[in-house]
């Protein structure tokens, strides 16, 4: 099986290129991220590839989206005890949506950005990393899970291009590097995939002129696996061609290859 996860960065303004990248890169699954479409808008170009769609969106914001051709059960949108932001009713953002796809529960997650340290946000991520990793004990414990997406947090040093210049920043700070590891300590292995240039695998490149091309990146887009999933990868990649040429998200996309 091969599975993939890509925040896309909208869905409608990148449609031919996700087209594209499915007909060339062939995955079985893919969970996408920032789709930014409504619940009832997600292109049906996906669906006539193959593609059965489980979609969760809230218009121009946010939205998530798993595609199978794996088979497509037990569609959730949300998860348990999930918080929503505050003065919102819970639930009211699109981050998360989870299915069966060939005998593996998927979740492709867009974890809230923090915004600063000192933000609402900053607790409200917090929060909302803590709720997902008491909703995903029951996962684990029915079966081969994979959590991917976009989790807006550099695990380590190592996952940005400069430690220095994102000191007293979100993404890289000590509570949420810690969040991260409880997520681990469920069971959770980070899947490592190899860069197609240079020595670090980052997936996410600032717009700003220069960023993409130096290299100047982080690693923020991350494939958490249970055991079972991660002791079958062959190979597992981000594929940087996929952020080249006009009009490309700020991301690229993870491609994970598993024996069957």
């Amino acid at each position: 099986m091969r599975f993939a996860t890509w925040n896309v960065n909208s869905v409608k303004a990148r449609l031919p290129r996700l087209l594209d990248w499915l007909t060339t890169t062939a995955p079985d699954v893919v969970c996408l991220q920032e789709t930014k479409v409504a619940q009832d808008g997600f292109p049906d170009e996906v669906a006539a590839l193959g593609y059965d769609v489980a979609a969760y969106g809230q218009g121009r914001w946010n939205g998530v989206a798993i595609l199978s051709k794996a088979g497509l059960g037990d569609v959730r949108h949300g998860f348990d005890g999930e918080p929503g932001f505050p003065s919102a009713e819970p639930r009211a953002e699109a981050r998360a949506v989870s299915a069966i796809c060939g005998g593996i529960r998927f979740m492709s997650v867009y974890v809230p950005n923090g915004r600063t340290p000192e933000d609402p946000h900053y607790t409200y991520k917090l929060q909302w990393l803590a709720a997902l990793r008491t909703a995903l004990v029951a996962d684990l414990a029915a079966g081969p899970v994979v959590v991917a997406g976009d989790y807006n947090v550099a695990p380590t040093d190592a996952d940005v291009w400069d430690p220095a210049v994102f000191a007293g920043s979100t993404h890289v700070t000590p509570p949420e590097r810690a969040a991260l590891a409880e997520l681990r300590a469920l069971g959770l292995t980070d899947v490592p995939a190899r860069p197609l240039k240079g020595d670090h695998p980052f997936t996410y490149w600032d717009y700003r002129a220069g960023m993409f091309h130096q290299n100047k990146g982080m690693r923020i887009d991350l494939v958490y696996a249970s055991s079972d999933i991660a002791g079958r990868v062959t190979d597992a990649l981000v594929d940087r061609e996929a952020r080249k040429g006009k009009g490309p998200s700020d991301h690229a996309p993870i491609v994970v290859d598993i024996k069957d």
